[in-house]
């Protein structure tokens, strides 16, 4: 039996509750860490020696590509070798440096991936500069913030990204004294420029301030920060958080030693499609592997309706995802099935229970059924460009029924990570070919330390038999504080360990499974504690429904509930329940809304929810929860405050009209 596999061991002892403290678990780490943590490569100590090796070892390797465009359509990628890089970000760092831009100084990068963005970063690397991401889903105001915060003294920006930066001024200019547009200029923009007080340079022209001049590079430390990364809260302003060389170098060691471990190493003759946001953690720690080991990356064209086109030509080997475009990729999967006729289902679905059958009885991807991978997944695979050999979800939970789903059709590895900024991206990973390890993050990554804290207020019990508790981490790729916040710092980097506010329950094998948010949390009127986010996952298992935001609070006695249905689904049930009209109106539907929350009521009740916990009224929201409405924060988070106020009319009606139900029905 597979479950007999234990993916980790004890280091510590659990601690029972003191005054005022509550009890730990014990700490656990990776088996793959068995002889201690594993060692950065000789000579690495910063990100700089991660790109400067890359370049000594790998110097004619094709590094950054984008596609051209000719006549307005876009043809192959063109390539800059790890030298022609190299070469570049010398000439950057003299202009920087001619500029007088001295070590420890702020510099902005504020635009989608590009050439220019990784060439940018690594310019601030090789002077020692803290490279500090912009962006603009922070909500607006974030990059205005963000450069007074840091205090930002240059920033290069994408073309289309400089009358954003503009709106920032007069308040940004304190500190912003030069832009570097990522092309060109417009004559407008240098007048506008001028006025607000800004030096404004096309990249070209940029590159010409430092031509003739060589200036050393410093010495960089361990210790030294190279990134202040902003993460958005769900409530309060960005928090700036600190990023050491050490934190970035130990993360690409240790994601290097887990995946040589499970057989699934990166090297030279990757590809990886760079679409997530380099001003996050995730995708920036993943390039910085894929460039260690002179990996090539392809950039998007920055728009999602063509990214599956960039897939297909770029044909990368590596491919990174958040769940919102792993759904995507499942529903569109879906549509082309129930669109195939009867005969392509059947034969898709006897495939898919074939192959998932011998992989649950612990065959591999590849030995379970090839001929099925051949006949009839093929298809899948040629829709992400043929060669995808991983597929990385991280920054939220993946549903379980898409996870194994892709396992089976996607013909490659398909792994989920957990990670907070604050530990530099992957804490936790999930094993190719382990089905035990389905619904959960996997088993902690090789280079930290995990315990779990009771959390007595929730009823989460770090030593009981089913150990639940906050995810506490510890190690060197944790962050070196928050930016200005001493405070705040203090609240969750507690006798070294990172308090990461995720309750987490421990599975048999090691692998974690993430449960709840500490704070997400509220009283009924009769006294019952609500853990929402738990129910929430509960209740997303409903087929019919996209995305579920549960609602209460201590003035009422019940729960309510704004769910975005699945449109597919609903439009499906609209035509067999003769229920006309568009989408829109189906969803103000009384009757959609009585099948939804049928749906609900039942889930609930498999589950063996309580009854105060069963959701008692339902809205139904045809339009999916967004940063745009500044519902979501970029990482898909709910922000349950704003969500408050935009819905608050609708949660008071559901009150009022399901108080007077109960009252008549009495």
């Amino acid at each position: 039996m597979t479950s007999q596999k234990r993916f980790i061991f004890e280091v510590e002892a659990a601690k029972e509750a003191t005054d005022g403290n509550p009890s730990v678990g014990p700490v656990y780490r990776s088996t793959f860490a068995k002889n201690g943590f594993p060692n950065p490569i000789d000579g690495i100590q910063s990100c700089w020696d991660i790109f400067r090796t890359a370049v000594e070892k790998y110097p004619n390797n094709r590094m950054l590509g984008r596609r051209e465009i000719v006549n307005g359509k876009a043809g192959k990628y063109v390539w800059k070798t790890y030298k022609e890089v190299y070469d570049i970000v010398l000439k950057l760092g003299n202009s920087l440096r001619s500029c007088g831009i001295q070590e420890g100084e702020k510099c902005g990068i504020y635009g989608i991936n590009c050439t220019e963005w990784i060439i940018s970063m690594e310019a601030c690397n090789a002077h020692g500069l803290y490279c500090v991401p912009l962006y603009d889903t922070l909500g607006a105001g974030a990059v205005e913030f963000i450069i007074s915060h840091a205090e930002v003294s240059i920033a290069f920006v994408e073309e289309k990204k400089i009358p954003e930066i503009f709106k920032t001024c007069p308040n940004s200019t304190k500190y912003l004294k030069t832009v570097v547009s990522f092309g060109g200029v417009k004559p407008e923009e240098k007048e506008e420029a001028e006025k607000l007080g800004l030096v404004i340079h096309s990249w070209d022209e940029f590159l010409k301030l430092g031509e003739g001049k060589e200036y050393d590079l410093p010495v960089k430390k361990q210790s030294d920060i190279c990134t202040i990364m902003y993460t958005s809260g769900t409530t309060g302003d960005p928090k700036g958080v600190l990023i050491s060389n050490e934190s970035i170098v130990t993360i690409t060691t240790g994601v290097m030693h887990f995946l040589e471990n499970v057989k699934a190493t990166i090297s030279e003759k990757d590809v990886y499609i760079s679409y997530l946001p380099l001003a996050h953690v995730f995708d920036r720690a993943i390039e910085e592997c894929v460039i260690q080991v002179g990996g090539s990356i392809g950039f998007w064209r920055g728009d999602v309706k063509l990214l599956i086109e960039d897939l297909g030509e770029l044909k990368p080997s590596i491919f990174c995802a958040v769940p919102r475009v792993l759904d995507r990729v499942y529903t569109g999967l879906q549509q082309k099935l129930s669109g195939g006729g009867f005969f392509k289902k059947k034969v898709f679905d006897v495939a898919f229970s074939y192959k998932f059958g011998n992989m649950k009885k612990g065959q591999s991807h590849v030995a379970a059924a090839p001929f099925c991978d051949k006949l009839v997944f093929n298809k899948v695979k040629q829709g992400l460009g043929g060669n995808v050999r991983i597929i990385l979800s991280g920054a939220a939970p993946l549903a379980s029924h898409i996870e194994s789903f892709l396992r089976v059709v996607a013909c490659c590895h398909v792994l989920q990570g957990y990670g907070l900024t604050e530990s530099c991206a992957g804490t936790f990973a999930t094993f190719p070919d382990e089905l035990d390890m389905l619904g959960t993050v996997g088993p902690p990554v090789p280079n930290v330390d995990i315990r779990l804290e009771s959390v007595p207020e929730m009823n989460y019990d770090a030593l009981g038999s089913t150990p639940r508790g906050e995810i506490c981490i510890r190690g060197n790729t944790l962050f070196s504080g928050y930016y200005k916040r001493e405070d705040l710092t203090k609240e969750v980097l507690i006798d070294g360990w990172l308090h990461t506010g995720d309750v987490g329950e421990w599975q048999p094998n090691g692998s974690m499974k993430i449960i709840d948010r500490k704070k997400n949390i509220f009283k009924l009127a009769q006294g019952e504690y609500v853990a929402v986010e738990n129910l929430e996952n509960i209740y997303s298992q409903v087929e019919a429904i996209d995305s579920v935001w549960v609602y209460g609070n201590s003035f009422e006695s019940f729960l309510v509930a704004v769910a975005n249905p699945a449109q597919q689904t609903l439009e499906r049930w609209a035509v067999e329940n003769g229920v006309n009209g568009d989408f829109n109106s189906i969803c103000q539907n009384a009757k959609a809304k009585a099948f939804i929350l049928g749906e609900l009521v039942k889930t609930a009740k498999e589950k063996k929810l309580k009854g105060f916990e069963i959701i008692k009224a339902v809205h139904l929201e045809p339009v999916a929860f967004d940063m745009e409405r500044d519902l979501l924060t970029p990482t898909y988070k709910k922000k349950r405050p704003q969500l408050l106020k935009y819905y608050q009319s609708v949660i008071d009606e559901m009150y009022k009209t399901t108080k007077e139900g109960q009252a008549s029905g009495q």
